[in-house]
């Protein structure tokens, strides 16, 4: 009787919540601790192999290309030059390290288009992108201060974005812009968050300063201008540009495509909706010349065909003209 109520004792014991638990050295519980366990090396094995791709898909992950707002306000461009100039004053050996005037500007997109047709799908993710720009802004002018000078980490210089109204609505072209490219199949965007500045030098341009001692910017050299007004930035524009491309004549990246923003142009297309439609009457030319190839190429191979008949006529005709003359 003692055996039957010991067993029963044990089979409650396996029904209840608990039953996972490593019990069997001392109820002799079947070993179901050994399912979890091989289950728990699975998962494990699967986050591994998850992480790997993460890794190596973030490694193979190089941006190339960027959608920049340029920097055309000479009052801004002038009061750059001044701290560049204030810097290399103090160290002319940062004079390299400096970013030209014509290529000022503020990065708000960055992303990789390995080939042509990824360059074309850019494009058209910059026109899909207009409409969304004209509903933040509501027909008003997004004019962007600039004032003061930061660092990241002592490596990359930058004017920075004053704090204002104008912030929210950048934000939100940022974040629009960056889910319009993903949305074409682009590799878009960056792990950390959007931060918009105008970079003025960068010690990686330079880095054989390294060797001679120099690792950091020293914020002594800028404190003049920790509070310095820039001036101010009416955005006009936005640009797909190439970050390995031959820059143009005045210092700019080359640029593959622009959207306009607000009718500057009355109701002109612009630049961007220009090169679309060149490569569209481009593309439909070459297409429609392949197209007629192929079936010229398909009726004189065709076996039987009217051409091949036409043909035996002619030949016969004429056997038949040369028979007459003799």
């Amino acid at each position: 009787m003692s055996e039957d109520i010991e067993a029963n004792a044990m089979d409650s014991l396996a029904d209840m919540p608990f039953a996972t638990v490593d019990i069997k050295d001392d109820c002799e519980i079947p070993d179901v601790p050994q399912i979890s366990l091989e289950r728990s090396k699975e998962n494990e094995r699967i986050d591994k192999d998850q992480k790997k791709k993460r890794k190596k898909k973030q490694k193979d992950y190089q941006p190339n290309y960027f959608l920049s707002i340029p920097i055309t306000s000479k009052e801004i461009t002038r009061g750059i030059k001044i701290l560049q100039n204030a810097i290399i004053e103090q160290d002319k050996q940062l004079a390299k390290a400096m970013i030209s005037d014509g290529s000022f500007h503020v990065t708000l997109l960055v992303m990789q288009l390995l080939n042509e047709d990824e360059v074309y799908n850019g494009i058209d993710a910059l026109l899909g992108l207009k409409p969304f720009v004209e509903e933040i802004l509501q027909g008003k002018h997004l004019t962007l201060p600039f004032q003061g000078v930061d660092t990241f980490g002592n490596q990359v210089g930058f004017v920075k974005l004053a704090d204002g109204d104008h912030v929210s609505p950048l934000l939100q072209i940022a974040e629009a812009a960056k889910r319009t490219f993903q949305e074409k199949g682009i590799l878009a965007g960056e792990s950390r968050g959007f931060k918009p500045h105008l970079t003025f030098m960068k010690l990686s341009k330079v880095p054989w300063l390294r060797k001679k001692g120099v690792k950091k910017i020293d914020p002594e050299l800028y404190e003049k201008f920790i509070s310095h007004r820039f001036g101010e930035e009416v955005v006009h524009r936005i640009d797909l540009c190439s970050m390995l491309k031959k820059k143009q004549s005045n210092g700019y990246y080359h640029c593959e495509s622009s959207i306009v923003i607000g009718d500057k142009n009355g109701g002109e297309p612009d630049d961007a909706e220009l090169v679309r439609l060149s490569k569209r009457l481009v593309e439909n030319a070459v297409l429609k010349a392949v197209q007629q190839y192929l079936e010229e190429t398909q009726n004189k191979n065709k076996p039987g065909d009217g051409n091949s008949v036409k043909a035996e006529e002619a030949d016969r005709n004429g056997t038949d003209s040369d028979n007459n003359r003799k």
